[in-house]
């Protein structure tokens, strides 16, 4: 680094993701000293392999859709082919826009960014190629990695989705091992490029995490799509050959195809950092924290996928605000877990927020509780997009809606209104006066409400 890189800063953050660079930004215009400390790119997984290219590639498999099935539409056009140098192209052309504009970003915020990698060496030091930096208060923001499993080794035809996202062929064939976000967005994008695709999902349903009726709804979609699924049984090894790998399964099932997928989750990239040296708690290579992000450690905080908790971008960003903003002075509204709105953007998208039924019983008693689901065979605009699916929405009963959860094409596009919805703590009543706007599919949203406020419309009593 030039003589004239500043060695002590007000904040200094570890780690130039979603988390640390929104931390950066914040602290930065509230009149902070900001170093920010980066090995790879600023914009970490989510913007070079994780969220940006897989949804680059989930269009591009929406086109592909699109062309394949123009003719009952009165579009008489044909699938020649998929050219992945050319979407890999394109995907890439998205990430690098991105980039720039976030590259710019760091400048004109008057960020330091100091290439290397950082390693905490005291409870307000960060050493990056031999040189120590110091600071009053420390953000760890290192992200995730894929994982894997126990002796199962990521090479050739078994890779994750960092090599899944650099393939420049389609595969013929696929076994997708995990039926969470990230193995049912690839099964889709392969499916729509013309791969027959397996997944192996250990847990009972797909997206196990969501609200029943939605990982139901999305089986019965898949089924549709012709995607095949195997839940709730496990994964036991897998042989790879010259033309593929078998994989079987502990029920005694043999599976074949062209590649493996591991997509079981992301573990937290904390180990080797100096953390448990430095006193922060860890449990399972998560860094705990209390409600403020802060470590129990000097003025050590921690932000993003290394917190225990839901592993999104946009988690991790408004952590790195809220704790920019705590480091300043001000006293913002810790963030609830539960208010985080989640997209899946397989096709079709599965999109919610808040709390399921089954949470909403265990915590506020049965008789205390309504759902109502609102089918998408009465939004006028689900019709012309020849899509099915449905909004849920769950309530306390005689007050605020606390989970909302929706199946369809699209549907995440609406998770905006109803994150507002559950955060504001919203009646059914209060909704149901609002306006949507025909035809849209947001109108959904206000029909949901209408039916659960006693007064259904596009809706059968």
């Amino acid at each position: 680094m030039p003589e004239s890189t500043p060695r002590s800063f007000d904040l200094l953050i570890l780690g130039g993701g979603s988390g640390g660079y929104a931390a950066a930004f914040r602290a930065s215009q509230l009149g902070l000293t900001v170093g920010l400390v980066e090995e790879s790119k600023v914009g970490g997984t989510c913007l070079h392999n994780g969220c940006v290219p897989t949804k680059a590639l989930l269009h591009a498999a929406e086109v592909a859709d699109n062309a394949r099935d123009g003719a009952k539409y009165g579009v008489n056009a044909t699938l020649d082919s998929i050219d992945m140098a050319v979407v890999n192209e394109y995907k890439q052309g998205v990430v690098d826009r991105l980039y720039k504009g976030l590259q710019g970003l760091v400048k004109a915020r008057k960020v330091e960014l100091i290439e290397g990698h950082g390693t905490l060496v005291g409870p307000d030091a960060i050493e990056v190629r031999g040189e120590r930096y110091t600071a009053k208060n420390i953000v760890l923001a290192t992200g995730s990695y894929a994982r894997s499993l126990p002796g199962l080794e990521i090479t050739g035809r078994v890779m994750t989705s960092d090599q899944a996202l650099q393939m420049d062929t389609v595969p013929e064939s696929a076994i997708v091992l995990g039926g969470g976000v990230i193995g049912v967005e690839f099964a889709s994008v392969w499916k729509s490029f013309g791969a027959d695709v397996t997944i192996v999902e250990a847990l009972p349903h797909l997206v196990p995490n969501e609200d029943e009726v939605l990982s139901k709804g999305l089986e019965r979609a898949f089924r549709r799509r012709k995607i095949d699924y195997k839940l709730g049984v496990k994964f036991q090894g897998v042989e790879q050959t010259d033309s593929g790998v078998k994989v079987s399964l502990e029920d005694g099932t043999v599976l074949e195809a062209d590649v493996l997928l591991v997509s079981v989750g992301r573990g937290p990239r904390t180990s080797g950092l100096g953390y448990e040296e430095q006193g922060v708690r860890m449990d399972r290579g998560f860094v705990l924290t209390d409600e403020k992000l802060h470590t129990g450690v000097a003025n050590i905080y921690a932000v993003g996928d290394i917190v225990p908790g839901l592993q999104l971008a946009h988690r991790g960003f408004q952590q790195g605000i809220f704790v920019a903003e705590t480091i300043a002075g001000l006293s913002p509204q810790p963030i609830v877990e539960a208010n985080i709105p989640r997209v899946t953007y397989c096709e079709p998208e599965v999109a919610s927020v808040g709390i399921t039924e089954s949470k909403a019983r265990e915590i506020h008693g049965d008789d205390a509780v309504e759902a109502l689901e609102y089918n998408l065979g009465g939004n006028g605009k689900s019709q012309i997009l020849g899509t099915q699916g449905f909004i849920k929405l769950v309530r306390v009963m005689n007050g605020p809606v606390v989970g909302v959860h929706m199946l369809g094409s699209r549907v995440g596009e609406q998770i905006g209104e109803a994150q507002l919805i559950v955060s504001w703590e919203a009646h059914p009543e209060d909704v149901a006066p609002l306006i949507h706007a025909h035809p849209t599919q947001n109108e959904a949203m206000g029909e949901a409400h209408l039916a659960l406020a006693g007064k259904p419309l596009h809706a059968h009593d």
